[in-house]
Protein backbone atom coordinates (compact mmCIF):
# COMPACT_ATOMS: atom_id res chain seq x y z
CA UNK A 1 0.00 0.00 0.00
CA UNK A 2 2.81 2.42 0.88
CA UNK A 3 4.43 2.22 -2.55
CA UNK A 4 1.07 3.11 -4.10
CA UNK A 5 0.59 5.97 -1.63
CA UNK A 6 4.02 7.43 -2.40
CA UNK A 7 3.52 7.13 -6.16
CA UNK A 8 0.14 8.87 -6.03
CA UNK A 9 1.54 11.51 -3.67
CA UNK A 10 4.38 12.30 -6.08
CA UNK A 11 2.04 12.40 -9.09
CA UNK A 12 -0.37 14.84 -7.47
CA UNK A 13 2.51 16.90 -6.09
CA UNK A 14 4.07 17.23 -9.54
CA UNK A 15 0.87 18.24 -11.33
CA UNK A 16 -0.16 20.54 -8.50
CA UNK A 17 3.24 22.25 -8.40
CA UNK A 18 3.04 22.98 -12.12
CA UNK A 19 -0.38 24.56 -11.57
CA UNK A 20 0.95 27.03 -8.98
CA UNK A 21 4.43 27.40 -10.49
CA UNK A 22 3.62 30.18 -12.92
CA UNK A 23 2.09 32.62 -10.41
CA UNK A 24 5.41 34.15 -9.24
CA UNK A 25 6.60 34.32 -12.85
CA UNK A 26 3.74 36.53 -14.06
CA UNK A 27 5.46 39.90 -13.43
CA UNK A 28 8.63 38.72 -15.21
CA UNK A 29 6.73 37.22 -18.16
CA UNK A 30 4.47 40.26 -18.42
CA UNK A 31 7.48 42.56 -18.66
CA UNK A 32 9.33 40.28 -21.08
CA UNK A 33 6.39 39.89 -23.45
CA UNK A 34 5.31 43.52 -23.09
CA UNK A 35 1.77 42.61 -21.98
CA UNK A 36 -0.35 44.33 -19.31
CA UNK A 37 -0.59 42.59 -15.95
CA UNK A 38 -4.32 42.06 -16.44
CA UNK A 39 -3.69 40.11 -19.64
CA UNK A 40 -0.82 38.09 -18.18
CA UNK A 41 -3.34 36.38 -15.90
CA UNK A 42 -4.50 34.44 -18.95
CA UNK A 43 -1.35 32.33 -18.60
CA UNK A 44 -2.98 30.83 -15.51
CA UNK A 45 -6.41 30.60 -17.13
CA UNK A 46 -5.05 28.92 -20.28
CA UNK A 47 -3.97 25.91 -18.20
CA UNK A 48 -7.38 25.65 -16.52
CA UNK A 49 -9.25 26.02 -19.81
CA UNK A 50 -7.14 23.31 -21.43
CA UNK A 51 -7.80 21.00 -18.50
CA UNK A 52 -11.56 21.57 -18.45
CA UNK A 53 -12.03 21.13 -22.21
CA UNK A 54 -9.88 17.99 -22.35
CA UNK A 55 -11.57 16.52 -19.28
CA UNK A 56 -14.69 15.79 -21.30
CA UNK A 57 -12.77 13.45 -23.61
CA UNK A 58 -9.94 12.19 -21.38
CA UNK A 59 -12.33 10.30 -19.11
CA UNK A 60 -14.03 8.14 -21.75
CA UNK A 61 -10.68 7.49 -23.46
CA UNK A 62 -9.19 6.32 -20.16
CA UNK A 63 -12.15 4.12 -19.24
CA UNK A 64 -11.57 2.09 -22.39
CA UNK A 65 -7.86 1.49 -21.81
CA UNK A 66 -5.21 0.55 -19.28
CA UNK A 67 -5.19 3.51 -16.92
CA UNK A 68 -1.51 3.09 -16.15
CA UNK A 69 -0.63 3.48 -19.82
CA UNK A 70 -2.91 6.52 -20.10
CA UNK A 71 -1.12 8.06 -17.12
CA UNK A 72 2.29 7.39 -18.66
CA UNK A 73 1.35 8.87 -22.03
CA UNK A 74 -0.22 11.84 -20.27
CA UNK A 75 2.97 12.44 -18.28
CA UNK A 76 5.08 12.19 -21.44
CA UNK A 77 3.04 14.89 -23.19
CA UNK A 78 2.94 16.90 -19.97
CA UNK A 79 6.75 16.86 -19.82
CA UNK A 80 7.00 17.96 -23.46
CA UNK A 81 4.47 20.78 -23.22
CA UNK A 82 5.94 22.07 -19.96
CA UNK A 83 9.49 21.98 -21.35
CA UNK A 84 8.29 23.90 -24.42
CA UNK A 85 7.13 26.71 -22.10
CA UNK A 86 10.81 27.35 -21.44
CA UNK A 87 11.31 28.04 -25.16
CA UNK A 88 8.27 30.30 -25.61
CA UNK A 89 9.56 33.53 -27.17
CA UNK A 90 6.12 35.15 -27.44
CA UNK A 91 3.04 35.53 -25.27
CA UNK A 92 0.88 33.59 -27.72
CA UNK A 93 3.27 30.66 -27.74
CA UNK A 94 3.33 30.59 -23.94
CA UNK A 95 -0.48 30.62 -23.91
CA UNK A 96 -0.53 27.69 -26.32
CA UNK A 97 1.99 25.65 -24.34
CA UNK A 98 0.22 26.30 -21.02
CA UNK A 99 -3.03 25.24 -22.67
CA UNK A 100 -1.36 22.00 -23.84
CA UNK A 101 0.04 21.41 -20.35
CA UNK A 102 -3.50 21.62 -18.99
CA UNK A 103 -4.75 19.22 -21.65
CA UNK A 104 -2.06 16.64 -20.86
CA UNK A 105 -2.58 17.00 -17.08
CA UNK A 106 -6.24 16.10 -17.58
CA UNK A 107 -5.10 12.64 -18.68
CA UNK A 108 -2.97 12.15 -15.53
CA UNK A 109 -4.71 13.19 -12.32
CA UNK A 110 -8.10 11.51 -12.99
CA UNK A 111 -6.26 8.18 -13.26
CA UNK A 112 -5.09 8.61 -9.66
CA UNK A 113 -8.63 8.86 -8.26
CA UNK A 114 -9.93 6.17 -10.62
CA UNK A 115 -7.12 3.71 -9.88
CA UNK A 116 -7.11 3.85 -6.08
CA UNK A 117 -10.50 2.14 -5.52
CA UNK A 118 -9.48 -0.63 -7.94
CA UNK A 119 -6.01 -1.60 -6.71
CA UNK A 120 -6.25 -0.73 -2.99
CA UNK A 121 -8.02 -2.79 -0.32
CA UNK A 122 -11.44 -1.39 0.49
CA UNK A 123 -10.58 -0.51 4.09
CA UNK A 124 -7.56 1.53 2.96
CA UNK A 125 -9.16 3.50 0.10
CA UNK A 126 -9.75 6.69 2.08
CA UNK A 127 -6.26 6.53 3.62
CA UNK A 128 -4.56 6.30 0.21
CA UNK A 129 -6.88 9.01 -1.13
CA UNK A 130 -5.60 11.12 1.74
CA UNK A 131 -1.97 10.59 0.73
CA UNK A 132 -2.78 11.63 -2.84
CA UNK A 133 -4.57 14.70 -1.51
CA UNK A 134 -1.53 15.45 0.65
CA UNK A 135 0.57 15.66 -2.52
CA UNK A 136 -1.78 18.33 -3.81
CA UNK A 137 -1.68 20.13 -0.46
CA UNK A 138 2.12 20.17 -0.36
CA UNK A 139 2.21 21.53 -3.92
CA UNK A 140 0.04 24.45 -2.80
CA UNK A 141 2.47 25.13 0.03
CA UNK A 142 5.68 25.00 -2.00
CA UNK A 143 4.60 25.64 -5.60
CA UNK A 144 5.01 29.41 -5.43
CA UNK A 145 8.29 29.29 -3.43
CA UNK A 146 9.74 26.70 -5.83
CA UNK A 147 8.88 28.88 -8.81
CA UNK A 148 10.39 31.92 -7.12
CA UNK A 149 13.65 30.24 -6.11
CA UNK A 150 14.28 28.54 -9.45
CA UNK A 151 13.40 31.70 -11.38
CA UNK A 152 16.26 33.53 -9.64
CA UNK A 153 18.57 31.80 -12.11
CA UNK A 154 16.23 32.09 -15.09
CA UNK A 155 12.48 32.15 -15.69
CA UNK A 156 12.97 29.10 -17.93
CA UNK A 157 14.42 26.87 -15.19
CA UNK A 158 11.12 26.15 -13.35
CA UNK A 159 9.58 24.73 -16.53
CA UNK A 160 12.62 22.58 -17.29
CA UNK A 161 12.68 21.32 -13.69
CA UNK A 162 9.04 20.24 -13.75
CA UNK A 163 9.49 18.56 -17.13
CA UNK A 164 12.54 16.66 -15.87
CA UNK A 165 10.66 15.58 -12.74
CA UNK A 166 7.82 14.25 -14.91
CA UNK A 167 10.28 12.17 -16.95
CA UNK A 168 11.82 10.75 -13.76
CA UNK A 169 8.38 9.89 -12.37
CA UNK A 170 7.42 7.82 -15.41
CA UNK A 171 9.58 4.72 -14.65
CA UNK A 172 8.34 4.82 -11.04
CA UNK A 173 4.74 4.59 -12.22
CA UNK A 174 5.65 1.90 -14.75
CA UNK A 175 7.29 -0.26 -12.09
CA UNK A 176 4.99 0.32 -9.12
CA UNK A 177 1.47 0.42 -10.50
CA UNK A 178 -0.16 -2.76 -11.82
CA UNK A 179 -1.97 -3.03 -15.12
CA UNK A 180 -5.35 -1.41 -14.54
CA UNK A 181 -7.45 -2.48 -17.47
CA UNK A 182 -11.19 -1.89 -17.15
CA UNK A 183 -13.77 -4.53 -17.98
CA UNK A 184 -14.89 -2.55 -20.99
CA UNK A 185 -11.44 -2.65 -22.55
CA UNK A 186 -11.52 -6.42 -22.70
CA UNK A 187 -14.43 -6.18 -25.10
CA UNK A 188 -15.24 -3.47 -27.58
CA UNK A 189 -14.17 -0.09 -26.29
CA UNK A 190 -17.16 2.09 -25.43
CA UNK A 191 -17.95 5.21 -27.43
CA UNK A 192 -18.05 8.65 -25.89
CA UNK A 193 -21.82 8.64 -26.23
CA UNK A 194 -22.20 5.32 -24.44
CA UNK A 195 -19.89 6.41 -21.63
CA UNK A 196 -21.73 9.66 -21.07
CA UNK A 197 -25.08 7.88 -21.25
CA UNK A 198 -23.86 5.78 -18.31
CA UNK A 199 -23.00 8.92 -16.35
CA UNK A 200 -26.05 10.99 -17.33
CA UNK A 201 -28.41 8.13 -16.49
CA UNK A 202 -26.81 7.73 -13.06
CA UNK A 203 -28.81 10.13 -10.88
CA UNK A 204 -26.61 9.55 -7.85
CA UNK A 205 -23.42 10.39 -9.77
CA UNK A 206 -24.96 13.55 -11.26
CA UNK A 207 -26.26 14.69 -7.89
CA UNK A 208 -22.86 14.22 -6.26
CA UNK A 209 -21.11 16.04 -9.10
CA UNK A 210 -23.54 18.94 -8.70
CA UNK A 211 -22.99 19.01 -4.94
CA UNK A 212 -19.22 18.95 -5.46
CA UNK A 213 -19.42 21.84 -7.93
CA UNK A 214 -21.47 23.92 -5.48
CA UNK A 215 -19.02 23.16 -2.68
CA UNK A 216 -15.98 24.13 -4.76
CA UNK A 217 -17.62 27.39 -5.86
CA UNK A 218 -18.02 28.45 -2.23
CA UNK A 219 -14.65 27.09 -1.15
CA UNK A 220 -12.68 28.75 -3.95
CA UNK A 221 -14.43 32.08 -3.34
CA UNK A 222 -13.22 31.91 0.25
CA UNK A 223 -9.69 30.83 -0.71
CA UNK A 224 -9.17 33.28 -3.57
CA UNK A 225 -9.74 36.39 -1.49
CA UNK A 226 -7.88 35.51 1.72
CA UNK A 227 -4.90 37.63 0.65
CA UNK A 228 -7.17 40.55 -0.18
CA UNK A 229 -8.81 40.26 3.25
CA UNK A 230 -5.52 40.06 5.12
CA UNK A 231 -4.09 43.02 3.23
CA UNK A 232 -7.15 45.26 3.41
CA UNK A 233 -8.34 44.51 6.94
CA UNK A 234 -5.13 43.70 8.80
CA UNK A 235 -2.53 45.67 6.84
CA UNK A 236 -0.27 42.71 5.99
CA UNK A 237 2.35 43.14 3.29
CA UNK A 238 3.00 40.57 0.55
CA UNK A 239 5.67 38.61 2.43
CA UNK A 240 3.54 38.47 5.59
CA UNK A 241 0.58 37.17 3.60
CA UNK A 242 2.81 34.47 2.12
CA UNK A 243 3.95 33.39 5.59
CA UNK A 244 0.36 33.34 6.82
CA UNK A 245 -0.72 31.19 3.87
CA UNK A 246 2.02 28.64 4.57
CA UNK A 247 0.68 28.16 8.09
CA UNK A 248 -2.89 27.83 6.79
CA UNK A 249 -1.80 25.38 4.11
CA UNK A 250 -0.04 23.26 6.72
CA UNK A 251 -3.46 22.69 8.29
CA UNK A 252 -4.70 21.34 4.96
CA UNK A 253 -1.74 18.97 4.75
CA UNK A 254 -2.31 17.58 8.24
CA UNK A 255 -5.97 17.03 7.47
CA UNK A 256 -5.13 15.12 4.30
CA UNK A 257 -2.73 12.81 6.14
CA UNK A 258 -4.84 11.99 9.18
CA UNK A 259 -8.46 12.33 8.02
CA UNK A 260 -8.81 8.58 7.39
CA UNK A 261 -8.48 7.92 11.13
CA UNK A 262 -11.63 9.93 11.79
CA UNK A 263 -13.51 7.92 9.17
CA UNK A 264 -12.27 4.68 10.74
CA UNK A 265 -13.54 5.81 14.13
CA UNK A 266 -16.92 7.30 13.20
CA UNK A 267 -17.79 5.99 9.73
CA UNK A 268 -17.85 7.74 6.38
CA UNK A 269 -21.42 9.05 6.47
CA UNK A 270 -21.29 10.58 9.96
CA UNK A 271 -17.81 12.01 9.37
CA UNK A 272 -18.77 13.56 6.02
CA UNK A 273 -21.86 15.27 7.44
CA UNK A 274 -20.02 16.52 10.54
CA UNK A 275 -17.17 18.01 8.52
CA UNK A 276 -19.46 19.77 6.06
CA UNK A 277 -21.48 21.19 8.96
CA UNK A 278 -18.27 22.34 10.66
CA UNK A 279 -17.22 24.21 7.51
CA UNK A 280 -20.57 26.00 7.30
CA UNK A 281 -20.20 27.18 10.91
CA UNK A 282 -16.53 28.14 10.55
CA UNK A 283 -17.07 30.19 7.38
CA UNK A 284 -20.03 31.93 8.98
CA UNK A 285 -17.79 32.82 11.95
CA UNK A 286 -14.83 34.05 9.88
CA UNK A 287 -16.17 37.58 9.11
CA UNK A 288 -16.47 38.24 12.84
CA UNK A 289 -12.78 37.54 13.55
CA UNK A 290 -11.37 40.28 15.76
CA UNK A 291 -7.80 40.73 14.65
CA UNK A 292 -5.35 38.85 12.47
CA UNK A 293 -4.56 35.98 14.82
CA UNK A 294 -8.19 35.01 15.26
CA UNK A 295 -8.66 35.08 11.49
CA UNK A 296 -5.49 33.04 10.97
CA UNK A 297 -6.60 30.46 13.53
CA UNK A 298 -10.07 30.12 12.03
CA UNK A 299 -8.71 29.70 8.50
CA UNK A 300 -6.14 27.14 9.65
CA UNK A 301 -8.95 25.09 11.20
CA UNK A 302 -11.00 25.51 8.02
CA UNK A 303 -8.13 24.23 5.91
CA UNK A 304 -7.61 21.36 8.34
CA UNK A 305 -11.23 20.30 7.84
CA UNK A 306 -10.86 20.78 4.09
CA UNK A 307 -7.94 18.34 4.24
CA UNK A 308 -10.11 15.87 6.14
CA UNK A 309 -12.97 16.12 3.67
CA UNK A 310 -11.37 16.12 0.21
CA UNK A 311 -10.66 12.35 0.12
CA UNK A 312 -14.33 11.81 1.02
CA UNK A 313 -15.42 13.77 -2.04
CA UNK A 314 -13.33 11.55 -4.29
CA UNK A 315 -14.36 8.36 -2.49
CA UNK A 316 -18.09 9.07 -2.71
CA UNK A 317 -17.84 10.09 -6.37
CA UNK A 318 -15.95 6.91 -7.24
CA UNK A 319 -18.45 4.79 -5.31
CA UNK A 320 -21.30 6.12 -7.46
CA UNK A 321 -19.94 4.45 -10.61
CA UNK A 322 -18.11 1.24 -11.42
CA UNK A 323 -17.47 1.23 -15.19
CA UNK A 324 -16.62 4.89 -15.78
CA UNK A 325 -14.29 5.81 -12.93
CA UNK A 326 -11.91 7.87 -15.04
CA UNK A 327 -14.79 9.80 -16.60
CA UNK A 328 -16.30 10.69 -13.22
CA UNK A 329 -12.82 11.75 -12.03
CA UNK A 330 -12.34 13.95 -15.08
CA UNK A 331 -15.76 15.50 -14.66
CA UNK A 332 -15.10 16.17 -10.97
CA UNK A 333 -11.91 18.03 -11.88
CA UNK A 334 -13.79 19.97 -14.55
CA UNK A 335 -16.41 20.85 -11.92
CA UNK A 336 -13.65 22.06 -9.62
CA UNK A 337 -12.11 24.36 -12.25
CA UNK A 338 -15.55 25.67 -13.27
CA UNK A 339 -16.29 26.34 -9.62
CA UNK A 340 -13.01 28.23 -9.36
CA UNK A 341 -13.92 30.36 -12.38
CA UNK A 342 -17.40 31.15 -11.04
CA UNK A 343 -15.96 31.92 -7.60
CA UNK A 344 -13.70 34.59 -9.08
CA UNK A 345 -16.60 36.19 -10.93
CA UNK A 346 -18.90 36.27 -7.90
CA UNK A 347 -16.28 36.87 -5.22
CA UNK A 348 -14.86 40.07 -6.70
CA UNK A 349 -18.02 42.16 -6.24
CA UNK A 350 -18.60 40.59 -2.79
CA UNK A 351 -15.17 41.58 -1.47
CA UNK A 352 -15.62 45.10 -2.89
CA UNK A 353 -19.15 45.72 -1.68
CA UNK A 354 -19.07 44.26 1.83
CA UNK A 355 -16.70 45.07 4.67
CA UNK A 356 -13.76 42.72 5.18
CA UNK A 357 -14.67 39.07 4.73
CA UNK A 358 -18.41 39.47 5.38
CA UNK A 359 -19.71 38.87 1.87
CA UNK A 360 -17.19 36.12 1.08
CA UNK A 361 -17.65 34.24 4.37
CA UNK A 362 -21.45 34.30 4.14
CA UNK A 363 -21.37 33.22 0.49
CA UNK A 364 -19.04 30.30 1.28
CA UNK A 365 -21.20 29.20 4.22
CA UNK A 366 -24.35 29.39 2.08
CA UNK A 367 -22.85 27.40 -0.81
CA UNK A 368 -21.48 24.68 1.47
CA UNK A 369 -24.83 24.44 3.26
CA UNK A 370 -26.51 24.03 -0.13
CA UNK A 371 -23.92 21.39 -1.06
CA UNK A 372 -24.65 19.54 2.18
CA UNK A 373 -28.35 19.44 1.31
CA UNK A 374 -27.60 18.09 -2.16
CA UNK A 375 -25.33 15.40 -0.74
CA UNK A 376 -27.98 14.42 1.80
CA UNK A 377 -30.41 13.65 -1.02
CA UNK A 378 -27.99 11.05 -2.41
CA UNK A 379 -27.96 9.06 0.84
CA UNK A 380 -24.24 9.54 1.39
CA UNK A 381 -24.70 10.42 5.08
CA UNK A 382 -26.46 7.15 5.90
CA UNK A 383 -24.74 5.02 8.53
CA UNK A 384 -24.21 2.25 6.01
CA UNK A 385 -22.41 4.52 3.58
CA UNK A 386 -19.00 3.03 2.84
CA UNK A 387 -16.49 3.50 0.06
CA UNK A 388 -16.89 1.18 -2.89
Amino acid sequence: MYRYSLTFFLTMFLIGTDTFLISPLLPTLSAMYGTPTSISGWLVSAYAIGYVLAAFISGPISDGRDRKQVMLWGLAFFACSTALCGFAFSFRLMLAFRFLAGVSASFVTPQVWATIPVIVDKIRIIKVMGYATAGLSVSQLVGIPIGSYLAVVSWRIPFYAIAAAAVMLMPVIALVLPVNRTKQSDARRPSFIRTYVQILSNKKALARLSAYFVFQTGSFAATTFISTWFTGSFGLDLSSVGTAMIAIGAGNLLGSLFGSRIVSAFGLGHTFLSELTALVILYAMAPFAKGFWMAETLLTVIYLVNGFIFPLFMTTLQSSVSQARSTISSLSNAAMYLGQTLAGIIGGPLIDRYTGYTGIGCFAALMIALSTGLYARTGVFAKAATPA
